[in-house]
């Protein structure tokens, strides 16, 4: 059974890696936009779903895995800055602050056999950043791909105080949570692949 990431986050990538299993990167093509007055958690729910669904005509028999991460302060959705100039006014925003990151993964079963979606949530406390330390984080451009304006990752993790949940879904994949879902299927793999003695 083949496995999928359908994500282009190298983010991603490497937290599946800690798993042990193999797996391919599929990138879907979908547009990310938010309906008028939708919370945010439908938000990323549906557009994990959607990146899910829009490989898995080519992938029938595999198992798909897709996830949508967004940041949330004051019921805004912080995307990912357009611009320094927006980067900049997301880390204000973020500053001495607590926030909400969620991210929402999809599992598509071989088959159409089954298939879930989960939202999990963690809340981050932001350091009270310096205007001077808002412009050198910034240009070092680690802050203009990521949710929020900021990577857990890296230099952005000198600037989180603390956090309330799990660690990994602040990254972008929750791999307890996904492991929990994709356990009996990789064991299931495992036990076909190396054959059952009798």
């Amino acid at each position: 059974m083949q496995i999928i990431l359908a994500s282009a986050s190298p983010r991603r990538k490497e937290l599946l890696k800690y798993l042990g299993i193999e797996f391919d990167i599929i990138i879907p093509d979908i547009h990310e936009h938010v309906r008028d007055e939708e919370p945010p958690e439908e938000f990323c729910a549906r557009i994990s779903r959607e990146k899910a669904l829009a490989v898995r005509d080519e992938f029938q028999d595999s198992l798909i895995i897709a996830a949508d991460t967004i940041v949330v302060i004051d019921g805004e959705i912080l995307g990912k800055p357009k611009n320094s100039e927006e980067a900049c006014s997301y880390l204000r925003r973020l500053c001495g602050r607590q926030h909400t990151v969620l991210t929402a993964y999809t599992i598509l079963f071989p088959d159409g056999c089954n298939e879930v979606t989960r939202v999990v949530s963690s809340i981050v406390h932001f350091a009270d950043m310096r205007e001077d330390d808002i412009m050198w984080y910034v240009s070092t451009g680690e802050p203009m791909d990521k949710a929020g304006a900021y990577g857990l990752q890296g230099i952005g993790a000198a600037f989180v105080d603390a956090i309330d949940g799990s660690f990994t879904n602040v990254i972008g994949l929750p791999l307890s949570e996904v492991f929990k879902d994709i356990k009996p299927y990789i064991m299931l793999k495992k036990n076909i692949s190396g054959g059952i003695d009798a």
